[in-house]
């Protein structure tokens, strides 16, 4: 079954916004994505960006794993193209 709402835009600073009724349930602040097609639109929440996963919770789950120590990595700058910068001293 289909259900229709109807809604007015408005102007939001230089932009026309469209206000969604909360019978929806679409969270304030979701990400929509707006497609146009013929003279149609499509309103449809975006797929939310993929988490980051912490795996600070499985340290010592996995004994036979060893980490190198820290002064193993060489730390160093990087300028804006990618290049290394040479260090001072």
């Amino acid at each position: 079954m289909t259900k229709e709402y109807r809604a007015k835009t408005f102007k939001s600073g230089n932009s026309v916004a469209l206000r969604l009724p909360k019978a929806l349930g679409i969270e304030p602040g979701r990400e929509m994505r707006v497609r146009e097609e013929k003279g149609s639109f499509t309103v449809e929440p975006a797929e939310k960006p993929k988490g980051k996963i912490d795996i600070s919770g499985f340290w010592g789950k996995a004994p036979w794993l060893k980490v190198p120590p820290r002064e193993d990595f060489e730390e160093r700058e990087l300028d804006w193209e990618g290049k290394l910068l040479k260090r001072d001293g």
